[in-house]
């Protein structure tokens, strides 16, 4: 039999002292081998560095980056990323907490689709600070999962809504590095993977529980939910990506729809720039559905 493919897991921590152990004992629990892994301190100012330090002397393979100032999430994890060899890649929140299948599951099914499939994801579970469950992220109604997954090319669908629970993300290694990895410009980095592998690549949902993933005031994405978003400027840039990215009046009606969104948003938090970014944007992307329809 062949070997099994090297996972690497990218352990970004700032200021998760409260949560790292129960992290880093989730990835010592994987159910799979081969597993290469990086534990980055993106520049904590809690008791973070010094627990990472003993994990890393408990684990000689382990590899350690103490970082003396917080660089921000893309140029962290992309310091890892860019030395480590796995084929596939775990980019993986240290307040967050890994099921002991959650690799053997991931690689199993990758390893059954063709190779233009460069990620796949599933569902998790939803817990507090202290760790008590809040239920799943894709919940099951009677009309079936909501958000409703999407598999295959979902270019389009990525720009309509979100529906991937980021922690969840086993990547391919082959597509991050047709991105050139994360784009460091950035606040955040899911969305803008999502629009620009989802060009190029298919995606592939696994409904399976494979990760706990913490709900906390201190969280990425409760800063969404602050009166100033911190992430909004990033989502615009994203959208002027996704502007490019567009190929047909659908994708382009897609893009408009999620700018809507964002333009409100701007508003409610009195983000003024942003909202001008928001309106401009809007009317580029009305233009460029004009023109792609005068081309069909």
């Amino acid at each position: 039999m062949p070997a099994a493919p090297l996972v690497t897991i990218i352990a970004l921590c700032h200021n998760h002292a409260p949560y790292l152990r129960e992290a880093l004992d989730s990835i010592l629990a994987q159910e799979y081998a081969p597993v290469e892994v990086w534990l980055v301190d993106n520049g904590s100012t809690d008791g973070s560095p010094a627990i990472l330090q003993a994990y890393a002397r408990a684990q000689p393979g382990w590899h350690l980056l103490l970082l003396p100032a917080n660089s921000g999430n893309c140029r962290a994890f992309n310091q890892a990323f860019f030395q480590s060899q796995g084929e596939f890649v775990v980019d993986f929140a240290t307040d967050d907490v890994l099921l002991p299948q959650r690799l053997r599951q991931q690689v199993a099914l990758f390893q059954s689709l063709p190779p233009d499939y460069g990620m796949v994801y599933s569902n998790c579970e939803l817990i507090s600070e202290a760790g008590v469950s809040l239920g799943l992220y894709h919940r099951a109604t009677a009309g079936g999962l909501h958000p409703r997954p999407a598999s295959g090319w979902v270019f389009g669908e990525v720009l309509r809504r979100y529906f991937i629970s980021t922690p969840t993300m086993l990547m391919r290694r082959a597509t991050l590095l047709a991105l050139g990895g994360y784009d460091e410009a950035l606040s955040y980095e899911d969305f803008d993977f999502w629009v620009r592998a989802s060009r190029d690549w298919r995606f592939q949902y696994q409904d399976a529980v494979t990760t706990r993933k913490r709900k906390h005031p201190r969280s990425m994405s409760a800063q969404v939910t602050t009166t100033h978003d911190p992430y909004l400027l990033s989502t615009l840039a994203v959208c002027r990506k996704a502007l490019a990215l567009s190929r047909t009046p659908a994708e382009a009606r897609a893009l408009a729809g999620r700018l809507r969104y964002e333009l409100l948003h701007a508003l409610r938090r009195r983000q003024w720039d942003a909202a001008r970014q928001a309106t401009g944007l809007l009317v580029d992307v009305i233009g460029r559905i004009v023109g792609l329809r005068s081309q069909a």
